[in-house]
């Protein structure tokens, strides 16, 4: 009996020392945003680009402070727009970039944020849109506050380089990650317009896209764009 006990406490043993090596190595220790930097969401993202410029008189958003301060934990950067076009139409942008996109520091959704604000989701699907050449796992939503603004909203999200549209997307991203020993970043990129015709909106939107993604560096454009799944 004591050797049978021996055996079964070297085993128990060996068992929690391979436990706690295995979690060593797949837990990540480097961010991906140290090694190819902080994306820099003002610098990279022009103001000025085909027939689009930023509406100056457009005033800031305001966000209530609790709001605020949930996205100042999760996100290092965000920035927030409105652009107008040569023929009076207006585009509203807005990018929330965080450098690290573990489970704990989770991305804020327009499905979720919308309907907190006061908005009714009417519709929400996925959406294959072409950007720059690339084909982007989007998604689209319209959403009505009241009676007198409804939206259409095309969003979508990257981890690290690969651009997800799903929950379980952004848990693979996460994990191919994770066995590299790399924390990845990530960014939310949202554009908006107010108007009843879904199909004009969308176009509109796509037409605003790849324009802008026309006057990005290409050097930055994987990050915001991704490269699928």
């Amino acid at each position: 009996m004591r050797a049978k006990n021996l055996r079964y406490v070297v085993v128990l043993c060996a068992l929690f020392v391979g436990f706690h090596v295995v979690s060593y190595l797949v837990t990540p220790r480097v961010f991906r945003s140290d090694v190819e930097g902080v994306l820099d969401l003002k610098n990279t993202i022009p103001e000025k680009f085909g027939d689009w410029q930023v509406d100056q008189f457009v005033g800031a958003i305001v966000v209530n402070p609790q709001q605020e301060e949930v996205l100042r934990r999760i996100y290092s950067e965000t920035l927030s727009r409105t652009y107008i076009s040569k023929s009076g139409a207006r585009v509203m942008l807005s990018i929330a970039y965080g450098k690290d996109q573990r489970d704990g520091m989770q991305m804020h959704y327009p499905d979720v944020c919308y309907p907190a604000q006061g908005f009714r989701v009417e519709s929400l699907s996925s959406a294959d849109i072409s950007v720059a050449g690339r084909v982007v796992p989007a998604r689209r939503m319209s959403a009505a506050l009241g009676s007198n603004r409804n939206e259409k909203i095309t969003y979508w999200s990257v981890v690290g380089e690969t651009s997800v549209r799903s929950g379980v997307d952004k848990k693979v991203a996460e994990m191919s990650h994770t066995f590299s020993g790399v924390i990845p970043d990530g960014l939310l990129f949202r554009v908006s317009s107010v108007g009843s015709d879904a199909a004009r909106e969308y176009a509109l939107q796509e037409q605003f896209l790849n324009q802008l993604f026309g006057s990005v560096d290409q050097g930055v454009i994987r990050r915001y764009l991704g490269r699928g799944v």
